[in-house]
């Protein structure tokens, strides 16, 4: 793993978790950096753009591209404060490679050209699993992490779907409803389209009250404990798939 540079942010990115915050966010996170030819079925293979934007195709050899990603993206309007871009490998078709998109609806997909971008393998995965209300972290087929979780509530439920971790927050106030750390998630709320200011993006964080894990108690996030969340930030590379369930 290799560590991203560290910036100040104004803003939390994940809009649909609950309270809003003034305070100032440190980003931080980690990218994989290793690939094989060879992979076990629980590996999966995340895509980092090489140059400073990609082209995202609607389908294989198709000549113009339905967006262009830049790379690193923006965090907010501070130029200074971006993020590695990177995308969950769903399929690859010869040179073509199939991306999740992080973007409306929850698990759109798109194309980019095999050479535009570096495979890399990442062990590590995550279920969530709602009526449970249970998070487990894996690594390779041996379980990282396991604890209670809070969920949405019936009103802002947890849309079940596939994603990826996209970005990490650091709280400069651990006492928040974030917690000490957030990771932010491609998806978004099927039921708040904007929150606080921002778009209603998914995440996994802390908490700044125990007592609701194992509830329905957010506005579509995922809370978990802090020791849990602060285990997990100095070990979980951007782009590691999150798999929620009902």
């Amino acid at each position: 793993m290799s560590a991203i540079a560290t910036v100040v942010a104004s803003t939390f990115l994940i809009a649909a978790c609950g309270v809003g915050s003034d305070a100032r966010p440190t980003l931080v996170g980690n990218v994989a950096t290793t690939t094989t030819t060879t992979r076990p079925p629980y590996t999966s293979r995340v895509a980092a753009p090489i140059a400073d934007e990609i082209a995202v195709h609607a389908a294989p050899d198709t000549t113009s591209p339905i967006e262009m990603y830049p790379n690193p993206w923006p965090l907010d309007d501070d130029p200074t404060h971006v993020v590695p871009q990177v995308f969950l490998v769903v399929s690859q078709r010869g040179p073509w490679i199939e991306v999740l998109l992080p973007v409306r609806p929850n698990g759109t997909t798109g194309w980019v050209r095999a050479r535009d971008v570096r495979l890399q393998d990442n062990n590590y995965r995550i279920t969530v699993e709602l009526a449970a209300h249970q998070i487990t972290v894996y690594d390779a087929d041996t379980v990282l992490l396991q604890e209670p979780i809070a969920v949405g509530t019936a009103d802002t439920p947890t849309p079940v779907g596939s994603y990826y971790l996209r970005v990490l927050l650091r709280a400069p106030d651990p006492n928040t409803v974030y917690g000490p750390y957030a990771y932010g998630l491609s998806g978004h709320s099927d039921v708040l389209t904007s929150f606080n200011g921002g778009d209603g993006e998914l995440g996994i964080h802390g908490n700044n009250d125990a007592s609701v894990l194992g509830t329905d108690a957010t506005h579509g996030c995922v809370r978990m404990s802090n020791d849990g969340i602060t285990r997990l930030a100095g070990i979980l590379q951007l782009g590691t798939p999150v798999e929620i369930t009902a």
